[in-house]
């Protein structure tokens, strides 16, 4: 069978030192990928672009949280009880494999809903899917959960998890970034981070991976202000691809016009719609194979009471989630702050001072005291945050205080009204979260910026296949190739200072002298360098051409002659000009 892009790009990503199978000398592991040096700055120059548009532009603060986390969180979170797959064992073999993958590789039209696992079996058994290795009959499909458990300290036996998400250590951390933001919403906070995720069977290289990279952003807000966001006006009229559940077909959208209809449940969710789109094609990802999915009712996450998928369009695996812009209402904060007892709320502050009257258990220190001694304050501290309704009067209480439980009586305590004045009212913020799969943008913007055609090699004069990569000048692992036009006569000496120049101004080069100029340029083209700079013998004459060099641009292949001096400068506006498209902000590109 012929190689399809999927398999050109891999060949190229391996070659040239984009991705590596991990592990490889002892066989390997499914789900995992080394990043080579050019994967590594790929990825890091992505990042780095993640971090112009959230925390410059977006005003966004960045964190970093550890990866081995409590098992504790992630049974507030509900990871614990709900973050599952449906698997399928085989019942010869033991192999075991996602339900639903198996039966829409059957050929089942419909939607297959994950939560049911009777339904699953059923269609297993219609469209007589077996296993894959062995032809046998597949068991009943269970639900398994997906993180990868870890015990945290020798002998403390407190299990913990390697997060499967970024998302908890922002909501753990919320009352901390609060006060950070002098206690006003909305504010955003991103994260870049290692995922995990124990797949049941990662079959798709880079798209399903079991330790993956993350970039998140949680943007806290104010309900009561209606999921607004302050520049939704700016998007308004910007057009996108969407897939509302509603119909499942892809229509051409105003932003203004779906958010009025409902199609798109707020602004905040529709400005990160559009923000992601920009970001997306900043990377490189062709803009005509793009869309916006919206998740069906039997797909969503535990947390999201909408969600809306970015999805690329790859040749092998057809429309692949790469982003994910959910709205999480106060999901996790709630959570956290029921089952740490917490507080997880904003204060909406009122113009003026309030006063109010409230109900409370107050306690008597002069009784508690004697009878309590050095626990006394955590008593009276804990009938203080009892609800008064739960208390009957002239009864004894029980309160716990350190995981004792203290009876205290009728006399040690008192139901009161009390007036206070208050600044403003509590109340838990919501969140809209945009969720970005760093390695599958990777790859989505490697498969969209692969050309290829055939030319005729100028030594051999045999046909030859050139492959190209199209990167963002912005992206791009290298920015500039340095070549002497020979490797005699004082060519390679000057080359390498024009090359060091430029690194010390901060522009990541590539020196190569090995063949000819031509099979240079292809080695850079291949690996999507932009610019490549040659010097040859005019260069140090004594002519006009002296210190200055030909630059040859590589997706137009036109060569311009330049001063020595001006290159750095050159190169630097080029690459803040380059890959400019109609943004959110404008001024990225300024």
């Amino acid at each position: 069978m012929a190689a399809d892009v999927y398999d050109k790009v891999f060949q190229v990503a391996k070659r040239r030192g984009f991705l590596y199978p991990s592990f490889e000398i002892y066989g390997g592991a499914a789900g995992f990928y080394d990043y080579g040096p050019l994967g590594a700055a790929l990825k890091a120059n992505i990042e780095e672009l993640f971090r112009e548009f959230y925390v410059t532009r977006e005003g966004c603060a960045e964190i970093s949280c550890p990866s081995v986390t409590p098992e504790e969180v992630f049974i507030a979170s509900g990871h614990v009880a709900q973050f599952t797959d449906p698997m399928v064992k085989c019942s010869q073999c033991g192999e075991g494999f996602r339900a639903d993958h198996l039966i829409e590789g059957a050929g089942f039209e419909g939607n297959v809903d994950v939560s049911d696992t009777t339904a699953m079996d059923t269609l297993i058994l219609e469209h007589k899917v077996n296993c894959l290795h062995c032809g046998g009959r597949l068991a009943e499909v269970y639900h398994q959960n997906l993180m990868f458990g870890t015990e945290i300290g020798p002998g403390t036996r407190r299990k913990g998890y390697l997060r499967p998400e970024t998302a908890q250590g922002i909501f753990i951390d919320f009352p901390h970034l609060y006060r950070y933001f002098r206690e006003k919403l909305p504010f955003g906070v991103i994260q870049f981070g290692r995922g995990y995720r124990n797949e049941i069977s990662p079959r798709q290289g880079m798209i399903r991976l079991r330790e993956f990279n993350m970039m998140e952003a949680e943007i806290f807000l104010d309900p009561a202000e209606g999921k607004g966001h302050p520049d939704f006006a700016e998007v308004t009229g910007r057009v996108l691809p969407l897939v509302p559940k509603t119909t499942g077909e892809r229509t051409e959208v105003r932003l203004g016009d779906a958010v009025k209809d409902g199609v798109v449940r707020n602004e905040a969710l529709a400005y990160y719609m559009a923000l992601t789109y920009d970001f997306l094609v900043s990377v490189g990802l062709d803009p005509e194979k793009i869309r916006f999915r919206q998740h069906l009712d039997t797909e969503m996450a535990h947390y999201a009471n909408d969600c809306w998928d970015a999805e690329f369009l790859s040749a092998r695996f057809g429309w692949v989630e790469c982003v994910g812009i959910a709205d999480r209402s106060a999901y996790d904060l709630t959570s956290h702050a029921k089952a740490s007892k917490e507080n997880m709320d904003a204060l909406r502050r009122y113009d003026e001072p309030k006063e109010v009257s409230r109900t409370i258990v107050f306690p008597i220190t002069k009784v508690l005291g004697p009878l309590f001694k050095g626990k006394a304050k955590a008593v009276a501290d804990a009938l203080a945050e009892l609800d008064p309704g739960t208390v009957t009067p002239e009864a004894a209480v029980t309160v716990s205080v350190d995981g004792e439980h203290l009876e205290v009586p009728p006399e040690g305590y008192e139901i009161k009204t009390v007036n206070e004045k208050v600044a403003g009212e509590s109340f838990t913020p919501h969140v809209i979260e945009p969720s970005y799969g760093l390695d599958r943008i990777l790859y989505a913007g490697l498969e969209h910026a692969y050309e290829e055609d055939e030319a005729v090699d100028e030594e051999s004069g045999e046909k030859e296949v050139y492959r190209r990569l199209r990167l963002p000048a912005r992206v791009a692992p290298i920015k500039v190739g340095v070549f002497p036009l020979i490797s005699k006569e004082g060519l390679p000496e000057y080359a390498q200072t024009v090359d060091r120049r430029l690194r010390r101004a901060g522009i990541p080069t590539f020196y190569d002298d090995s063949g000819t100029v031509g099979r240079r340029y292809a080695r850079q083209d291949e690996i999507g360098t932009p610019f490549c700079v040659t010097i040859d013998f005019d260069t140090l004459g004594d002519g006009e051409h002296k210190d200055t060099v030909t630059v040859r641009d590589r997706d137009t292949r036109r060569q311009v002659r330049l001063p020595v001096n001006e290159l750095a400068g050159w190169v630097r506006a080029k690459l803040r000009l380059a890959g400019k498209h109609e943004t959110v902000m404008p001024a990225i590109d300024a």
